[in-house]
């Protein structure tokens, strides 16, 4: 048998090595073309667990500020909620909302398809990212804005009228609205402007939420005879402290994922902006509800310093990019202002939201896109104001409408027995506090 020395194989190297490098550079594209597609992705993936963990954050949120009655409802809607809007997002809503070509208004897409496995560079999209990374990020931004809704109308409604209208937001609702705009339908092409989505996401579930609840009414006892709002406190403000201190993480992968891009030192140092002005907005507006809230009633509120964090965060979301640092703590100050004088109106109006989900997310968001034209050249007021309105008229319409046909088809409220009792065990038969949940 032959036997190969190390000299022959360095020999034999040496001859090989032009004609590999030949093939390479002829059958596969360079770092240089492969590279922003890689990064791009990986920001996709990375951004995308980030606001995946906002689902946690949400339930934390809500399960603290619910009573202990209603705490095992709160966990089953949202992870109930998110795995629905997964399953809808790729039946009907990523392709619905990302079309390609169409109207600019309405189009029905279809499932979605990933790339195939081990996909080639010559057949990969490297002029973006992986359609695998684009559909998980994109997803987890509709997740979100259902859990919106299951905030506000916490501890009066029936579990399975709320996950029908979750299917119908997830996967029909939110994708035709978000077309409008990331889509590249009719406000895109009018110079609307939404970076991370104030309006697209937060706005929109604002507006389903102050529509169901309208519709659900308030909780029993909440608003007296004589027109006195009577506090209902939550059961356990630590675990909504951990659940707004998880949406501030999160935020950090919502805004700056919203890039959408990672190829070039530009994109990464402006991802790194995002970061600080998104962070600088949710400490601006915790500090300033802390400070109004002792104006205002003596003593500070724990609950609106937590809403007020997250009002700074969807403040900044709709431009977390141009301004400057002093121009995120601003933006963010006044949506903690707005949060403070917003709680208090809807109870003038005897509309009852559990965690404050309307002021956060509908008012500031409302204000966070009003917002864009002060550091955005290229908005406009009426531009801004007209996706706003659009968003609004639109959502809580379809809302109010779908929120009525389950209301007669099947109700959407408890009994009031059931009320009284919990929902935990007249809904699911049983309790996240069994030794503690008689209160």
């Amino acid at each position: 048998m032959k036997r190969f020395t190390l000299k022959g194989l360095a020999a034999a190297a040496l001859i090989a090595a032009p004609q590999v490098a030949l093939a390479q550079d002829t059958a596969a594209p360079g770092f240089d073309e492969i590279g922003p597609y890689i990064m791009t992705t990986l920001l996709f993936c990375m951004a995308g667990f980030l606001v995946f963990f906002m689902a946690a954050g949400f339930a934390m949120l809500e399960g603290g500020l619910v009573r202990s009655k209603n705490v095992t409802m709160q966990m089953t809607k949202n992870i109930a909620l998110y795995s629905i809007a997964a399953i809808m997002y790729w039946l009907v809503g990523f392709n619905t909302m990302y079309p390609g070509d169409f109207n600019g208004f309405f189009a029905i897409g279809g499932q979605t398809v990933l790339d195939p496995v081990g996909v080639a560079a010559a057949d990969a999209a490297l002029d973006y990212a992986s359609v695998g990374s684009d559909f998980f990020f994109q997803l987890v931004f509709v997740a979100a804005t259902a859990s919106i809704v299951s905030g506000a109308l916490a501890e009066r409604i029936k579990l399975w009228p709320f996950l029908i209208f979750v299917v119908l937001l997830t996967g029909i609702m939110y994708p035709i609205s978000g077309s409008w705009q990331w889509g590249g339908g009719w406000l895109a092409e009018a110079g609307f402007s939404d970076f991370a989505g104030s309006t697209v996401v937060h706005s929109v579930g604002g507006w389903a939420a102050l529509a169901g609840a309208i519709v659900l009414g308030p909780r029993l006892g909440k608003y007296g005879k004589d027109g006195k709002v009577n506090p209902i406190p939550g059961s356990n403000l630590a675990l909504a402290t951990l659940g707004t201190f998880i949406l501030w993480l999160g935020w950090f992968g919502f805004n700056g994922g919203s890039q959408l891009a990672m190829g070039t030192v530009g994109d990464v140092s402006d991802v790194s902006r995002i970061f600080a002005n998104t962070n600088m907005a949710a400490a601006a507006g915790a500090v300033t509800a802390l400070i109004l809230t002792q104006v205002m009633y003596k003593k500070p509120d724990l609950t609106m310093v937590l809403n007020g964090a997250l009002a700074g965060l969807v403040s900044i979301t709709a431009e977390p990019l141009a301004p400057t640092l002093f121009g995120a703590l601003w933006i963010g100050a006044v949506g903690g202002i707005i949060v403070v004088l917003t709680v208090p109106m809807l109870d003038k109006f005897k509309i009852d939201d559990v965690v404050g989900a309307i002021p956060v997310h509908l008012f500031a968001g409302i204000w966070g896109t009003i917002a864009v034209v002060f550091y955005n050249g290229d908005a406009n007021i009426v531009t801004q104001l007209t996706g706003i309105i659009a968003y609004g008229v639109f959502t809580f319409v379809a809302s109010l409408v779908v929120w009525f046909i389950l209301k007669a088809v099947m109700g959407i409220r408890v009994g009031e027995e059931e009320e009284i009792s919990g929902l935990d065990m007249t809904e699911l038969g049983m309790e996240a506090y069994p030794e503690f949940s008689k209160g």
